[in-house]
């Protein structure tokens, strides 16, 4: 079990990493004559020269598959899931169709009729091999929106012919036998081997693509066939033909020398090529445009009004330098380019001639006299914290840790000290917790004579319940807090 569980995980990573591929490479590149079969070269030749808009279509591999999976006939009987294998030789025809000539191997068991019925029915084992060819669509390898795809959604139609072998068990012991129509007068007449069973398929199927060689298929295929008698019994309510179902994976490799051939061509998007050469054209030919800009200000000279601008100065759409705030001095010299127009006329710089208002010496004189009050800083060096065993009742250890913490907080008047109490998984846990903070503040104001006004409260936070911590700082904060459940106080 845990293997398979790896084995998920792993095909899990895979699939995600195939998904999240950047798709760089649309296919192949067109300039590329070595997969060009030789029958296409005259067109190849006229396309890279520009004498046709068409490129030649190159030669693409084969793809080679071989599968398992579960059969499954609809019939008159009760069958069981089978066993089935399949390997198939695919061809593109073009980036849409492609041709797929296929051998399938079907192993089923079937239950008879629980109710006694005219003629008779047995359990029966029945095994098939299947010949044919089917025609698959690409649905998807088409796109206008992303490059080439990493699943191959498909449909699948086709014609098969079959071979059946029935086996039943007369005697109802477990001893199956070949299916003879003539010493079971009670059995519908058909033969134990039908060698000329047709059938015609119809299916849908998706390739996830692992790598350019490898793909992974799921398919389900429904075959019709022109025969009832597949496991020995037709039914008297029905004339229906018996039929196949066969779900299965499947996995896909590419043949062909990859010097010779480019990926299957339901795996190549054919817009690649359009879109690639839009984006970035190198086989159209461009004519070249010729605009003169003699002065590089980005206004072709045809409509620039100021032909020679100093290179970098900002220009109009006209190409005559920008002058922001119309002081008469272009923005390239101008050294206050927003001037007031109230402190026009402006020098050579383009610099205004404001007077200073009356209010701005007054203002300057106001900030240079201003006093700050010095920051208050807290240095005060690590408390220590307070252990308690039970009750909130301070110990006499207790007692000579908060008197050492006292002389430290007297010493460091610019400091508060946040006294914290854990426990807030219950009521009684909240109550304790402020008991044991309200002993500790208790014993430092009463005791130390520390100001109770530098002390704020802190109690029923995620914690050991039985330490309070002292934590100097600059905060403010309560330092008095009432009792949060007052019946449940510990009783020193």
């Amino acid at each position: 079990m845990t293997s398979k569980k790896y084995l998920l995980a792993a095909a899990l990573i895979v699939f995600i990493q195939t998904i999240g591929m950047a798709q760089t490479d649309w296919g192949w590149n067109w300039k590329d004559s070595s997969k060009v079969p030789t029958k296409s070269l005259p067109q190849y030749n006229e396309f890279l020269n520009n004498q046709t808009p068409y490129p030649a279509k190159p030669r693409d591999q084969w793809e080679l598959g071989i599968g398992v999976g579960v059969p499954f006939l609809a019939s008159d009987l009760s069958p069981k899931a089978g066993f089935g294998g399949t390997v198939t030789l695919r061809k593109a025809l073009n980036h849409t169709f492609s041709l797929r000539p296929y051998f399938a191997y079907y192993s089923i068991n079937g239950t008879k009729k629980t109710a006694v019925t005219s003629p008779a029915t047995y359990n029966y084992k029945h095994t098939s091999s299947h010949f044919g060819f089917n025609l698959l669509t690409s649905l998807n390898t088409t796109s206008y929106y992303r490059g080439n795809p990493k699943v191959n959604i498909y449909a699948i139609t086709g014609m098969e012919v079959s071979s059946n072998q029935l086996k039943q068990d007369i005697l109802s012991n477990g001893s199956y036998t070949a299916y003879n129509p003539s010493s079971n007068s009670n059995t519908i007449s058909a033969s134990a081997t039908k060698a000329s069973i047709f059938g015609f398929n119809v299916g849908m199927g998706a390739a996830l693509k692992l790598s350019n060689n490898v793909n992974l298929a799921f398919e389900v295929i429904n075959t019709l066939t022109n025969y009832d008698y597949l496991e020995g019994y037709t039914s008297n309510a029905s004339n229906a033909y018996d039929a196949w179902w066969y779900g299965g994976l499947k996995l896909n490799i590419n043949l062909g020398k990859k010097s010779k051939r480019i990926q299957p061509l339901y795996w190549i998007n054919p817009n690649n090529y359009v879109y690639s050469e839009i984006n970035k054209p190198s086989h159209m030919k461009l004519p070249k445009t010729v605009l003169p800009d003699g002065d590089k200000d980005g206004v072709t000279d045809q409509f620039d009004l100021e032909p020679n601008t100093p290179a970098g100065a900002p220009v109009d759409s006209h190409g005559v330098s920008k002058d922001t705030d119309g002081d008469g001095v272009p923005d390239y010299k101008d050294k206050e380019i927003l001037t007031s127009q109230k402190c026009f006329p402006v020098n050579a710089d383009g610099v205004g001639t404001c007077p200073e208002p009356a209010c701005c010496k007054e203002v300057k004189d106001l900030v240079a006299n201003l006093k700050f009050a010095p920051l208050v800083e807290c240095n005060i060096a690590a408390l220590p914290s307070v252990q308690f065993k039970g009750n909130a009742k301070l110990s006499a250890d207790n007692e000579t840790v908060l008197a050492t913490a006292a002389a430290k907080i007297i010493a460091n008047p610019g400091c508060k000290v946040k006294v914290i109490g854990y426990g807030s998984t219950s009521k009684s846990a909240q109550q304790l917790s402020w008991d044991r903070v309200n002993a500790v503040i208790r014993y430092l104001v009463e005791k130390q004579g520390v100001s109770e006004s530098r002390f704020i409260w802190s109690y029923g936070q995620n914690g050991d319940l039985n330490t309070v911590d002292l934590q100097g700082t600059t905060e403010d904060g309560p330092n008095t807090v009432p009792a949060p459940h007052p019946n449940l106080k510990s009783k020193k």
